[in-house]
């Protein structure tokens, strides 16, 4: 059975990105916090809708540079 929930380092570890990264889409609430006592963890859902919502943010941000190049 896969981790339902995950440590900061082990969300910094699955994206490749550092843990302090992690800690600051935490604090902006990119991410979902929940508290086991004074542990931190992340849903392992949460940080696949994450990158999920990321790509489609790169998606839309193509699809509009290219219909300005376009009409340039």
């Amino acid at each position: 059975m896969d981790k339902l929930l995950l440590r900061p380092l082990e969300v910094a570890e699955a994206l490749g990105i550092g843990r302090s990264k992690v800690y600051e889409l935490l604090a902006a609430g990119a991410l979902p916090v929940i508290r086991v006592g004074r542990s931190v963890r992340v849903p392992s859902v949460a940080v696949t809708r994450w990158v999920e919502r990321e790509l489609n943010k790169g998606e839309a941000q193509v699809s509009t540079e290219r219909s300005v190049n376009r009409s340039s």
